[in-house]
């Protein structure tokens, strides 16, 4: 082929038409420069920093004001309706027992279980709580010379303040626990709503024998701390701190009275009350699904902990102003 042939290719003539090179063609069809011509792509616009934070400023402003409406009415109405509960419970627990229509068989069950969960555990809890009061009040009477009054001390500690306080934890921590992911595993599969739809009252059914049977239990482990951690922190000062034994017992006679073991014991079943209560009030309203559970049975953990706190701070100071101390 020659030059000129060549050259016809790519230069038009009058009346035949234009041809050109495929990569021109593309090239020109999509309005980009020739191959080999491009240059760097322009970097995308960046919104200023002072507008970012401008906005991060005004999200975190607008849901704290938002928590802070929405927590306290949300705080109000877990405590009323765990106060509505409470009160249901109760009556309920009186009328059926007169009326003979207490579910006595759930009753049993759920106290074997809450007594089997958590009975080793306070055992082996009250042991060292027994022991460590009994080295540190040992230790102060030893410097105020009053060596005798370490039995005392210990002891009275131990039945006034240790026993109902760890009693009570233990509760929450193993069956208020256990009991708030029963309930609220219900909640999640529908089965509440089928009792309730069947008719069936869920607070005679579930909360009733479960609130009976925390009281029952929450008393029994009280008396078993009572006994477990004298015991030891007699044994402790006797072999380890070569205390004398009859000491130790004399002095605690002299100083325990009767109103203190009472006191404890209204602890218990208060205590006791207040997890079950706090447990079947989480379990009932659990939302969610699975995760629900999990965040109901962690939230009735942390509100039993606390409120047994504040109520036993309140049961002490009450004790002390209706019942003061002069003398043994």
């Amino acid at each position: 082929m020659t030059s000129v042939d060549q050259e016809s290719l790519f230069n038009t003539t009058p009346g035949t038409a234009r041809t050109t090179p495929r990569h021109q063609a593309t090239d020109s069809v999509r309005g980009a420069p020739r191959r080999g011509d491009e240059g760097p792509l322009p970097a995308p616009a960046q919104p200023p920093a002072t507008s970012i934070e401008r906005s991060a400023n005004t999200e975190i402003a607008e849901w704290s004001r938002g928590y802070a409406r929405r927590h306290p009415l949300a705080a109000l109405e877990t405590v009323g309706g765990q106060c509505v509960l409470a009160i249901q419970a109760v009556r309920y627990l009186v009328t059926d027992i007169i009326t003979g229509k207490f579910p006595w068989a759930e009753f049993v069950r759920q106290s074997s279980f809450m007594a089997s969960a958590s009975a080793l555990p306070t055992v082996f809890v009250a042991i060292p709580i027994g022991m460590t009061l009994s080295i540190q009040f040992a230790l102060l009477a030893a410097q105020v010379g009053a060596t005798s009054l370490a039995g005392a001390a210990s002891g009275l500690a131990v039945i006034r303040q240790g026993a109902p306080m760890v009693a009570a934890l233990l509760m929450a921590a193993a069956a208020g626990s256990a009991v708030c992911a029963d309930l609220g595993s219900r909640k999640i599969r529908d089965e509440i709503d089928a009792m309730e739809v069947m008719g069936l009252s869920v607070i005679r059914r579930l909360v009733v024998p479960r609130l009976a049977a925390a009281v029952l239990v929450g008393v029994s482990l009280t008396g078993i701390i009572c006994f477990v951690g004298f015991f030891s922190g007699y044994l402790f000062n006797t072999f380890v701190q070569n205390g004398t034994p009859g000491t130790f017992v004399d002095t605690f006679a002299s100083f325990a009275t009767v109103p203190d073991f009472v006191l404890t014991m209204i602890k218990a079943v208060v205590f006791g009350a207040i997890v079950a209560i706090i447990a079947c009030h989480k379990g009932l309203n659990t939302r969610g699904g699975p995760a629900g559970v999990a965040n109901a049975v962690n939230a009735t953990v942390v509100a039993s902990i606390i409120l047994l706190m504040l109520v036993n701070v309140g049961f002490t100071q009450l004790y002390v102003m209706l019942f003061p101390r002069t003398g043994f």
